[in-house]
């Protein structure tokens, strides 16, 4: 299963936000296992590290969390296609337009994000943490 972690996720664990940092950590652990692949699109890495530096203030602490983020996801890139895909849309925030393009034009199986409300629109499945959490644990039980 490939997986598309938004930002939010990505941030609630490295700025360790409650009370969300421990059901995105797991999520996040699940790269771990062998039938899942979490991505991360490469404008989000730039929210990311700006994001992530106004609130720690350590530029090396920061690059530190990101190369550590990078053992675990891989990079989706952001070409000029999804940026197209995602001026074609309806879409109130273009990042969040910009992340479902990255998703659907990379054959990506859903989108982990917090706010399922600003996907609403998508044609892929979207996840809060809590819902890929038991996903998995309903496949690993064999439900």
């Amino acid at each position: 299963m490939k997986l598309l972690i938004d930002t939010n996720i990505v941030l609630d664990v490295l700025l360790k936000r409650e009370p969300f940092c421990h059901d995105a950590a797991e999520v996040m652990s699940l790269a771990q296992c062998d039938d899942i692949h979490e991505y991360v699109s490469a404008s989000a890495i730039t929210d990311i590290y700006y994001i992530a530096y106004k609130q720690i203030k350590d530029r090396k602490l920061v690059i530190d969390l990101i190369k550590r983020l990078l053992m675990v996801v891989s990079v989706a890139a952001v070409t000029e296609q999804e940026i197209r895909n995602a001026l074609e849309t309806d879409w109130r925030d273009f990042e969040d337009a910009v992340q479902y393009s990255v998703a659907l034009l990379n054959d990506i199986d859903g989108l982990v994000t917090r706010n399922a409300k600003d996907y609403e629109w998508a044609d892929i499945s979207i996840w809060t943490p809590k819902q890929v959490l038991k996903m998995y644990e309903d496949k690993r039980r064999g439900n």
